[in-house]
């Protein structure tokens, strides 16, 4: 049975997927919202329960403006809902030299006016009892900067969608019927058929199986291993309310202070092996958390040999370049992908909505967006994520 078709399709319910059709719904089109698992679920990119969510992206002013946008749009997303999603810890870039990706940043958020600190080396430890930065040149600290709750931001994202009028449908789909450059609708695993006058496909990690040809070579899945470490009892000192949250470039790790009980977040940001996101077991590797004990016994030494509690197994997509795909595919005039989030792309997510439902209404990429064109070039250079450095190894 075919269901009434809806003016916009949006297939995926994460981040890029749940603010795309939140945003289309109160833009006055009718949604339909579709995801094989529903919103914030663990299989998801989207679905950890905490991202960082900063401004500083080197020498880059765009995502910086975007950065900015996207976290007063969560702030006030929790001010409507009476659900704060937004924690506001701070961020730490430890710089290993003088010239990289954090003194870039720091000299383009102070020439855009957001509060950014030059924290010396020596200071670093009485700033922040329990980090270890003597073998550091100093830290770029973001006071405004913080953590969103993934997952639960996501899921209200998704009851927002709903209580908005729009149609969230539960299934697994794939594009089905196509009629010259139009498709026509999407085709569940039990054959159920949802058809749209436009579609926008922000699958995540299932976008290179959806679209083979298409970003089977733009898009990369990676498994991502992500542990908690707990402290000592009565130790705070590794809390938000205490310890901001931090990414290492160089060491090529980055973390979460410990919010809701849960340890402090630590992740070494290594390739991992591909990942199938739907069959995939979520078990961490024996040797991500020797690199996470490594690392903490190199940064935060009190937690060495601290208890691993909790356990994520996570994923990126990645683009080459980690800039994003949003763009219209080019063999359809009706289908559009949103993905590639290179594991930045996260608190982005209400900008991304923004700007998608713009350009599904007519509105022009800026030169600076074409870094989002399926064209673009990617080559692989600095990444968004952790400002281009090697992975850590110990």
């Amino acid at each position: 049975m075919t269901t009434p078709s809806p003016d916009l399709v949006v297939v995926g319910a994460g981040t890029m997927g749940a603010w795309t059709a939140l945003r289309a719904r109160r833009a006055g089109w009718s949604t339909t919202l579709i995801d094989a698992f529903g919103a914030g679920h663990p299989r998801s990119t989207s679905g950890d329960e905490t991202r960082i969510c900063r401004a500083s992206h080197g020498a880059d002013a765009f995502y910086v403006r975007w950065a900015r946008e996207a976290r007063q749009a969560w702030i006030d997303f929790g001010e409507e809902t009476g659900e704060a999603f937004y924690l506001q810890c701070g961020m730490a870039w430890f710089a290993h030299r003088e010239d990289a990706f954090e003194a870039h940043s720091i000299a383009t958020l102070t020439s855009m006016g957001i509060p950014i600190e030059r924290v010396p080396a020596d200071e670093i430890g009485q700033r922040w009892p329990g980090v270890r930065g003597d073998d550091l040149a100093f830290a770029a600290f973001e006071p405004e900067a913080g953590l969103l709750f993934a997952r639960r931001g996501v899921a209200a994202v998704a009851r927002a969608f709903g209580a908005a009028g729009g149609r969230f449908e539960l299934a697994g789909v794939r594009p089905g019927a196509t009629d010259g450059r139009r498709l026509l609708d999407v085709i569940g695993s039990d054959g159920a058929r949802f058809g749209g006058g436009t579609f926008v496909f922000a699958a995540g990690p299932w976008l290179p199986a959806l679209f083979p040809d298409l970003l089977g070579g733009r898009i990369s899945v990676t498994k991502q291993d992500v542990m908690f470490l707990g402290p000592a009892p009565g130790d705070g000192r590794f809390n938000a309310e205490w310890l901001p949250c931090w990414v290492d470039s160089d060491a090529g790790a980055y973390g979460i202070p410990a919010v809701d009980g849960r340890g402090l977040k630590i992740a070494p940001d290594r390739p991992g092996p591909p990942f199938d996101p739907t069959d995939g077991e979520r078990l961490v590797d024996p040797e991500s958390v020797r690199l996470a004990r490594a690392y903490a016994a190199r940064r935060l030494p009190d937690l060495a040999l601290a208890p691993v509690i909790e356990t994520r197994v996570c994923q990126y997509e990645e683009t080459a370049d980690t800039h994003f795909i949003l763009d219209r595919h080019p063999d359809f005039d009706n289908v559009w992908i949103a993905g590639g989030g290179s594991g930045h792309g996260f608190k982005h997510g209400p900008v991304i909505g923004s700007y998608l439902v713009s350009r599904l209404a007519g509105a022009p990429a800026s030169a600076e967006e074409g870094r989002f064109s399926l064209a673009h070039e990617r080559v692989r250079t600095s990444n968004m994520r952790l400002g281009g450095s090697p992975p850590f190894s110990a």
